[in-house]
């Protein structure tokens, strides 16, 4: 026998669709949904399944299967942005703010104490023995990652193509990201013109989620009337003013007070640039961070990013919350003036501000339009190309990352336009190929979990260490 469903409540913004749940009675549950959201997105938007949908029936399976199709649409990532959108059907914009902020605390607290102890111990023995195991084991968790995108939309050799030039053209540098996911957008809508049963994923009958990398792949042929009072068109200019004072004023400001070429201004921008273009969730977001973070900027070096991936994914909330590690060591390493730890904390709130804010920006602006944007088989088109690309990004991210962990040295070549890294064979680290070998089998030949594939790798790095 099931639990009765509440009854409607007027004052939620689908009056008809949500139930009546008081405020504190969310803060509740979205509290307890960030504090078990640890695993990725896929993980995470399983435990809102079971909890939102299962547990207290707010929303219906098409419902929350249909929103999770908006919020992938969008950049940035996607569990937090459904968290955004729940909470906003629930209760509005105070409803999308609460439920948002509270998916973003657990981890930006957790990376912030770890990133402090990051920047205070990394000289140690024991703390090189700690990370040299999760850098390893990080390499099968990105492997995983591209596999379980690649089934979900590489569904025709174009889609299958265009992920394949899209990491050779970042591999050899041709172009740079956000150019890239241009070049994807605009393919998809020509595509769509010309042959577009290639550019599109097949729609499949609606069934009952069954696993994480399940959920997040049924695509839903659902029409939800969400009316709006007012001008849609004058709200959407509110939220727009709003919001964009809110994301662009704090930059302004800090340009002001610490100078253009300052790292806190290149990091604001740069940040907020990423948050634009992100598209594909956190692993894009990643492979870009770590183009322009380590390559332009310089701000750490290669084998960091795997440092934060592997902090990342074993703490709360959104796996992008690495780009907060990376704006903490930018700041603490680069501000001649305040204390490391100091300059660190104001660069990972400055980080996670500019990354965050265009987040609830893109649900509260287009939440409305859900339904004509989830409509437009042109544009679905353009995502689904843009979404292969990133298959290939993140696999450009994966080389990338091994490159650095599984040898000592790297070699350049450059002709013209094209600039090529490869490893120096002679450099290899046999005792990390053992660990990134170990991860792999526990995580995609055994299917072990996340947090036990990473706790051995960690217990095996430093039994290898000593033996060396």
């Amino acid at each position: 026998m099931t639990d009765p469903v509440a009854p409607p409540c007027p004052d939620a913004v689908e009056a008809n669709d949500v139930p009546c749940v008081t405020l504190q009675e969310s803060f509740r549950v979205w509290t307890r949904v960030a504090m078990l959201s640890f695993g990725g997105p896929a993980a995470q938007i399983a435990v809102m399944h079971r909890i939102i949908v299962d547990e207290k029936k707010w929303l219906d399976e098409r419902r929350f299967l249909h929103a999770l199709n908006f919020c992938m649409l969008l950049p940035g990532p996607e569990a937090q942005q459904l968290a955004t959108y729940t909470g906003w059907l629930m209760h509005g914009i105070r409803g999308g703010l609460m439920a948002g902020g509270l998916f973003i605390l657990p981890g930006f607290v957790s990376i912030l104490v770890l990133s402090l102890l990051y920047v205070s111990f990394e000289g140690s023995a024991a703390f090189q023995t700690l990370f040299f195991g999760l850098k390893c084991a990080v390499l099968a968790v990105v492997a995983e990652a591209v596999l379980r995108i690649s089934k979900r939309v590489l569904k025709s050799r174009a889609l299958v193509s265009v992920s394949v030039i899209a990491f050779l053209l970042l591999y050899l540098k041709v172009v740079s990201f956000p150019v890239l996911i241009l070049l994807a957008g605009f393919a998809g809508v020509i595509g769509h013109r010309v042959a577009p049963q290639w550019f599109t994923i097949p729609r499949k009958p609606l069934k009952p989620m069954e696993t994480p990398e399940a959920e997040s792949v049924k695509e839903v042929a659902y029409s939800v009337a969400t009316p709006v009072t007012g001008s849609l068109w004058k709200r959407s200019l509110v939220v727009s003013a709003i919001c964009l004072s809110l994301w662009f004023v704090p930059v302004l400001t800090v340009r002001a007070f610490t100078g253009p070429d300052s790292v806190y201004t290149q990091s604001a921008l740069f940040f907020s640039k990423a948050a634009m273009v992100t598209f594909g969730g956190a692993y894009s977001a990643l492979s870009y961070v770590d183009q322009q973070a380590v390559d332009q900027y310089h701000w750490i070096e290669k084998g960091e990013m795997l440092d934060g991936l592997g902090l990342a994914e074993t703490t709360p909330g959104p796996l992008i919350m690495v780009v907060q590690f990376v704006g903490f060591l930018a700041a603490a390493r680069h501000d001649p003036h305040l204390h490391p730890l100091l300059a660190g904390t104001l660069g990972a709130v400055l980080t996670t501000w500019v990354t965050f804010v265009p987040c609830f920006y893109w649900i509260f602006l287009g939440a409305p339009f859900m339904e004509s944007l989830l409509g437009k088989p042109m544009l679905n088109a353009a995502f689904t190309t843009i979404t292969a690309a990133v298959v290939g990004v993140i696999a450009n991210l994966g080389v990338s990352m091994a490159t650095a962990t599984l040898f000592g040295q790297t070699a350049e070549y450059s002709l013209d336009w094209i600039s090529l890294s490869y490893p120096v064979p002679a450099t290899i680290r046999p005792d990390a190929v053992i660990i990134a070998a170990l991860a792999g089998v526990l995580l995609l030949v055994l299917h072990r979990g996340l947090a036990v594939t990473l706790a051995t790798c960690v217990v095996a790095g430093a039994i290898l260490r000593s033996l060396t």
